[in-house]
């Protein structure tokens, strides 16, 4: 009789990068409110938002979704709301570590058979 030793559980997280990226734009987001650059940051921040809450969803870690989904209206560029003050201000870093520690926590099991064939 041979003792199996379990295998590794492998995870993935997808949210990572983007969640990376995310808070580096908003790291930098005091500097640039005003300025013709934020409308940038605007955008960035709300499409990693729609990112990261989809790897939120794969991950089947739900309760990330509606942080997320705030996250992509406030920062939404097409229809914004002009916030503005300390307030906004400290949004901006506060968010960054949302990111960070979404992107930290929001791990994917792939399953172990792979992906399926058709």
């Amino acid at each position: 009789m041979s003792a199996r030793t379990p295998q590794p559980v492998a995870y993935q997280r997808n949210a990572l990068a983007p969640g990376i990226l995310a808070a580096i734009a908003l790291f930098l987001a005091p500097l640039l409110i005003g300025n013709d650059w934020f409308l940038l940051i605007r955008f960035v921040v709300a499409i990693f938002a729609v990112i990261v809450g989809w790897f939120a969803i794969q991950a089947k870690q739900w309760w990330w979704l509606p942080v997320f989904a705030a996250i992509a209206v406030i920062w939404n560029p097409i229809y914004p709301f002009e916030f503005s003050g300390p307030v906004w201000v400290a949004a901006q870093p506060i968010a960054a570590v949302v990111f960070l520690v979404a992107g930290g926590l929001i791990k994917y099991q792939p399953p172990a058979d792979g992906p399926k064939k058709r």
